[in-house]
Parts: structure tokens; sequence; C-alpha cells
């Protein structure tokens, strides 16, 4: 498939089929994460994959909350990122430069991670809602570390739905804001 068509078909899917998804399809997924680009190349993530029909009920809990993200319980498979330490000239750029580059290179991770589920017609959402508390004891990870996005991944028969987005002249310029 086309990248162009690609970007299309990538949506924030919140049905899924009952159906396991293939551990070789995770893996390519993951392959495909574990490529993304970071600054320094510190790749600064884990990405924990929770498929056992158990623990991920738990984990959608932890993300249902308040009329949010119901939807998880139906997805068979919930991946954690795990924000990692990053390598020392990333870390001192962030401070310098006052961004975040671990946040912005987790989410690159995530996007090729969603967008190679897509080409291989796999559905996700990426969730920014859920109890991390909870999560990080249900998943053991350390107390030093962040949880900052879960994603949701799963078979799914949701058509492709056409794609609301602001024209180019109102997010983009040339030369000048």
């Amino acid at each position: 498939m086309k990248f162009s068509e690609l970007v299309k078909i990538r949506q924030s899917e919140r049905k899924y089929l009952d159906k396991p998804v293939e551990k070789e399809k995770i893996g390519q997924c993951l392959e495909t994460a574990r490529l993304s680009p970071s600054a320094n190349n510190s790749q600064p993530w884990k990405f924990v994959v929770v498929d056992d029909p158990e623990l991920k009920e738990q984990l959608a809990g932890f993300a249902d909350s308040m009329g949010m993200n119901r939807f998880t319980h139906q997805a068979p498979v919930i991946v954690a990122i795990v924000l990692e330490k990053m390598g020392i000239a990333s870390t001192v750029g962030s401070v310098i430069k006052d961004k975040e580059y671990s946040l912005l290179d987790v989410g690159i991770a995530a996007n090729q991670f969603c967008l190679q589920a897509a080409d291989l017609g796999l559905g996700t959402c990426i969730i920014g809602w859920f109890d991390e508390k909870k999560v990080k004891e249900l998943l053991q990870i350390p107390r030093n570390r962040r949880v900052p996005l879960l994603i949701t991944l799963g078979y799914t028969d949701s058509p492709a739905r056409k794609k609301i987005r602001k024209p180019l002249e109102v997010f983009s310029s040339r030369n000048r804001y």
C-alpha cells in the first residue's frame, strides 16, 4: 500500500472484533516502532505488550473511567509504552532547549507502530487517559518510569471514516508565521 493511502485509512478505532492478533503481526509493529528515529538515537521507550486475557482486562479497567475508553475491553491487545531514560546528549539537550525530546520520540514511535498495524489490516487507538499508577503496579513497571501512552490493537471491521481536518492555509504558512 502506498504511504499516501495508508495515512488515509489509519484511524483511532474504538470497536474491535473478538479475534486474536497473530504474534508475527505484533512483532512487525514492534519492529517498525524500534526503527523509529529519536533524538541522538536515544530510543527512550519500552513497549509492554499485554495479550494475556485476564491481565489485559485488568489493564483495560484502568483506562475505562469517567465514561472514557470503554472500548479498551474489546481490544485483544493493549500495549503500554514506557518512557525510558534518554542518553546523556538528549538529556542535556532537553534541559538546554527546554524541550521534552523523549516525549516527542515516544510519539513518533507510537505513530509508526500504528501505521504498521494499519498496513497489516489491524486497528489501533492511542490512549492518554488512564490511571498510570495502577498500570505501573499491574505491569510491574519501576516507580521511576512513566507510562505516557497505551495503544489498543486488534482487528476491526469499521470502514475508514472521512477525515475532517483544518484546511492547509489554516495550519501552515510559508517563510513567516
